[in-house]
């Protein structure tokens, strides 16, 4: 049967309408979570310590190397939003066409960089010895899956932007259980290891990716999906990289200071510390997605109504959307705070030692992590009005720089975990400060052009002489 994508985000009531488009984003980001977290937790309970840290090992790397490309499809959002709330169908469906064929192109070379990169990168990594070979072919075979992981974002990123939120989280649901299946299959019955779990992943991954596909190809409006159509048109595809790149870019940085962050914890030469920090880092990734799913609506809902030209509506749906990431970041920080050596007891059963590490960093990150939500979300609208690169670089130089520079300073004098865990905090302190200005610098900039627009609209034309 075929269905319509596209749902109104310009009229009726924002708080409800940012729930309802949050919430299955929030949970489609649990569930692409849960990937990484089962292949954690089968490792840590069915191989031991030494496979989880290779594992682990390799999370901010293949973060950095995903998240440039993925960027990309923050350009997807923001013009597919601003076409549909315009309701201007031939541009919308040219930016569907020219998304689909940036996000092949851009799974090919993920595949390239991590077929041949990993072990270069893992090595530069300070990676300890006696993991590096399984980090390295668990990599290899993740990045496999790099064409179905890229098909999927693009994918889902042009349905979220036509407001649908509900597909992609039904598709994850869908491959996150066969996930989960197929690692207990390979590692249990066919005692893979960490190569079992990385096949498990790009399973899964094909799995939403032709769901999506078959989403795309029964629309009816002006989002589905012709394959004989699928090109890079000039103009939609330079909108989209012009867009999508600078948010790639701040990605891959921020990858960038997280892997150097990997690094120093690499550098304390301690499988035990490495584990602990490995299965702490993964539950903070379920509380980034519900921070994450606030900017995804932000973006849209303010996108929408920009496209629209409901400029009033801009500065409510941050307010509402900053007092919903506040409660919620709030919540889920004190709640894995809280449970949180019952919660890493699942990742290392037969490694008490390390809880202690990872609670170390969970009592510094995850008691402040609703300030990477207001950040998100601040990022969000200022991208939903149409601008990636000023929030870019506020990113790159508060987060980056706070991060980077405490590392080779505080850090490198004083050397504890908790030390270095104090750069998330101050960093998204600093990163929230400059948003706030660049929010209200380019609102009252996109309400004046909006106003001489209309003003030289209105002039009468003057008669022929």
């Amino acid at each position: 049967m075929k269905q319509a994508a596209v749902a109104d985000m310009t009229s009726g009531p924002i708080f409800r309408k940012i729930v309802a488009f949050a919430l299955p984003v929030m949970l489609s980001g649990i569930l692409q979570q849960l990937y990484n977290a089962a292949d954690v937790i089968v490792i840590g309970q069915l191989v031991g310590s030494s496979a989880l840290a290779a594992v682990g090992a390799t999370s901010s790397l293949i973060n950095m190397v995903i998240n440039l490309f993925v960027g990309l499809s923050i350009g997807t959002s923001i013009h597919v939003a601003n076409a549909v709330g315009a309701q201007n169908r031939e541009r919308t469906s040219l930016l569907v066409h020219a998304s689909v064929a940036i996000s092949l192109l851009c799974g090919v070379i993920v595949t390239v960089i991590g077929l041949f990169g990993s072990r270069t990168f893992l090595t530069w990594m300070d990676t300890p010895s006696d993991i590096i070979d399984m980090s390295v072919l668990y990599m290899q075979i993740y990045f496999c899956g790099s064409l179905f992981s890229m098909f999927f974002n693009f994918g889902a990123a042009i349905l979220r932007a036509a407001g649908n939120s509900r597909s992609p989280f039904v598709y994850l649901a869908v491959s996150g259980v066969a996930n989960v299946v197929l690692n207990y299959i390979f590692v249990a019955f066919f005692h893979m290891g960490v190569a079992g779990v990385a096949t498990a992943t790009v399973v899964s991954q094909a799995i939403s990716a032709f769901l999506v596909l078959g989403n795309l190809l029964r629309l009816r409006d002006a989002c589905q999906l012709f394959p004989s159509r699928i090109r890079l048109y000039p103009r939609q595809s330079l909108d989209i990289f012009l867009t999508g790149l600078p948010a790639g870019l701040q990605s891959i940085i921020f990858a960038l200071s997280n892997t150097i962050i990997q690094s120093a914890v690499n550098s304390f030469d301690d499988t035990i510390t490495i584990a602990g920090n490995t299965a702490a880092g993964n539950l903070e990734g379920f509380v980034y997605t519900a921070m994450n799913a606030f900017h995804v609506s932000t973006v849209t809902i303010v996108g929408q109504n920009v496209g629209a030209g409901r400029y009033e509506r801009i500065h409510r749906v941050l307010f509402e959307s900053l007092l919903l990431v506040t409660g919620v970041g709030i919540a889920l920080g004190l709640l894995v705070y809280t449970f949180g050596p019952a919660l890493l007891s699942i990742y290392l059963p037969n490694e008490p030692e390390a809880i202690p590490a990872g609670m170390e960093r969970a009592t510094v990150v995850m008691l402040s992590y609703f300030l990477c939500g207001i950040m998100e979300t601040l990022v969000g609208a200022i991208r939903g009005m149409g601008s990636t690169v000023p929030p870019m670089i506020v990113s790159v130089a508060c987060v980056c720089g706070v991060r980077l520079g405490w590392i080779y300073t505080v850090f490198a004098s004083y050397r504890s975990m908790t030390v270095l865990f104090l750069s998330y905090p101050l960093s998204w302190i600093a990163a929230c400060l400059g948003h706030i200005v660049l929010y209200f610098i380019f609102r009252r900039r996109l309400i004046r052009h909006a106003a001489e627009h209309s003003a030289a609209a209105a002039q009468p034309i003057p008669a022929p002489q």
